[in-house]
């Protein structure tokens, strides 16, 4: 028997900018396909405000998805008001409706901040998930990186608002978090370090440990490899967007001497032009620009290894189990979730300083038995681990667990069933 679901979130794509909108559509996109019900509400008016006035079209309807796109002429100040409030304001009434209306067996809060505050937390019946795709339930600017320019080992939270040049959050020093947080049966994070950095910064739940995933793959995609090869000399990878805190400072300047093989740079973002100078007269440095997935995969397939560079608190590492899908391994910086994937894996290399990245570089280019052995590893491991078979049946089984906890009998009997059904 299906479930009905509603995800609740600030971002989703195509109002979206980072892995935690692109994480969600693809747990949505995994229900779908096993004939569950999800609606999808999000707030346009933040991406709105974002990206500076843009306003995508949402894509065309799909048999089991709804989506509710939400906006208003009040725009940034229907944002100020959620953020400094601390629950939906002007959307209370639209959110309150949907929710009621839908009867939903699950309510799936993701990425809150502007879409509602804490005080979204008390909407809905039926189980509560909260996913924490970042760290904002215990750092206000999101990402635990300090005044903009060093990881968060302790709070001056109040100091490190105003260096973002945002208003503090009133709420966040009248207790009312911690209220909220009992509306919620099950908390999720994206890994083991999440979890525990969660538990560090004082957050008073227990939490789960459930891994992002991307969709399993069609039998012509195990191969790997093929295609073009998109660049003529061998090269390292990195993919995402260029802000300080990927890391990439301490990459580029490595390549100014390494001359057997080079980088290509797949992504955009702000820190783009401050890159570029650091790159002025490194031939061996290119910078792709925003680059399509199936185009990406080309890029992946043949580059020696990924590189993974950065220095904040990560969630989790998306595009390493991306690099596993296409049989690459990875060479990443030993922080955040990275050690626990690439142990777990075997599927790549840690480094902390440029030195210990050059020395790996060269292992993976003097060695191709070496290299091609931690492709396999982490391929094999993508796909025991980090495929939606692997994933949404846990998931799925939270649910159950949640639903028995409550006395929700029916429900769990449903989950139960759901857990065991490939769909």
């Amino acid at each position: 028997m299906s479930l009905r679901f509603c995800h609740i979130t600030t971002f989703y794509p195509p109002y979206n900018f980072g892995g935690d909108g692109m994480g969600i559509s693809r747990l949505v996109d995994g229900l779908l396909r096993r004939g569950h019900e999800c609606t999808v509400v999000l707030d346009a008016d933040a991406y709105t405000m974002l990206s500076g006035g843009l306003r995508p079209e949402l894509p065309p309807p799909r048999e089991g998805l709804e989506i509710h796109a939400l906006g208003s002429r009040l725009g940034p100040l229907s944002e100020l008001l959620t953020q400094q409030l601390g629950r939906p304001v002007v959307h209370a009434r639209a959110i309150r409706r949907i929710l009621e209306e839908g009867d939903f067996d699950v309510v799936n809060f993701h990425n809150i901040s502007l879409v509602g505050g804490p005080g979204i937390l008390r909407y809905g019946s039926g189980v509560k998930l909260y996913m924490a795709h970042e760290h904002w339930l215990v750092c206000p600017s999101h990402v635990l990186w300090r005044h903009g320019r060093e990881r968060c080992d302790g709070r001056e939270c109040l100091r490190c608002v105003l260096s973002y040049r945002r208003p503090p959050q009133l709420w966040r020093y009248t207790g009312k978090l911690e209220r909220e947080l009992g509306h919620v049966d099950t908390f999720i994070a994206m890994s083991e370090f999440s979890r525990r950095k969660h538990e560090e910064f004082g957050f008073p739940r227990e939490m789960e440990v459930l891994p992002y995933f991307l969709p399993d793959p069609e039998p012509e995609e195990l191969a790997g490899g093929g295609g073009e090869r998109p660049h003529e000399r061998p090269y390292f990878l990195f993919v995402g967007r260029l802000e300080r805190i990927k890391g990439l400072d301490d990459v580029i300047p490595v390549f100014r001497d390494f001359d057997g093989a080079d980088l290509l740079i797949a992504g955009d973002g702000e820190y783009g032009e401050t890159l570029r100078e650091l790159a002025a007269g490194i031939d061996r440095v290119h910078f792709l620009g925003r680059v399509a997935p199936d185009e990406l995969r080309g890029y992946y397939d043949h580059a020696v290894a990924l590189i993974v560079p950065s220095v904040c608190f990560e969630t989790f590492g998306i595009i390493l189990i991306e690099a596993f899908r296409q049989g690459t391994p990875v060479l990443a910086r030993r922080l955040g979730p990275f050690p626990e994937i690439v142990e777990h894996s075997g599927g790549g290399e840690l480094f902390w300083t440029a030195e210990e990245l050059v020395l790996a570089m060269r292992r993976m280019l003097g060695d191709p038995g070496h290299r091609d052995g931690l492709a396999q590893a982490g391929h094999e491991a993508f796909l025991e681990t980090w495929t939606e078979s692997a994933v949404l049946p846990r998931y799925l089984d939270l649910v159950r667990r949640a639903a028995e906890q409550q006395g929700k009998t029916e429900l769990a009997e449903r989950a139960a069933a759901a857990v065991g059904s490939p769909g």
